[in-house]
């Protein structure tokens, strides 16, 4: 797992992102129930993800965040990343971000793109 625990904060709202390699729904839900395991990340009002699989195509979650998954799917094919999960956790401030949330969603998956380790 690659994690980067703080990328942005937007009038209160905090954003993080993480990610692992994974086949499939069942690796992205395992790896989620992993994630939750951290009190942080399940107290999280959002944990939004996506996966571009091979075998079975794309896979996304907005976990309540409206559009934030299609937004980390279309991210994944644009770098060509299959079977990678990314999963983008926001902590809600109290304001609502209206579409600049996407911009987060996107700077989060832009850090994870950047800085995490090569991937296979």
């Amino acid at each position: 797992m690659f994690q980067i625990t703080h990328v942005v904060t937007d009038r209160g709202s905090k954003y993080a992102v993480s990610g692992a390699p994974a086949k499939g729904k069942a690796d992205a839900l395992a790896f989620l129930k992993a994630l939750k395991r951290n009190k942080r990340f399940a107290k999280a009002t959002h944990n939004t993800w996506a996966l571009l699989c091979h075998e079975t195509g794309p896979i996304k979650n907005d976990d309540g965040e409206s559009g934030a998954g299609a937004i980390i799917l279309r991210m994944l094919e644009r770098a060509e990343l299959y079977d990678h999960l990314i999963v983008v956790t926001r902590w809600y401030g109290g304001v609502h971000l209206g579409g600049d949330r996407f911009r987060r969603v996107q700077d989060c998956v832009n850090a994870y793109l950047s800085e995490a380790p090569d991937f296979p």
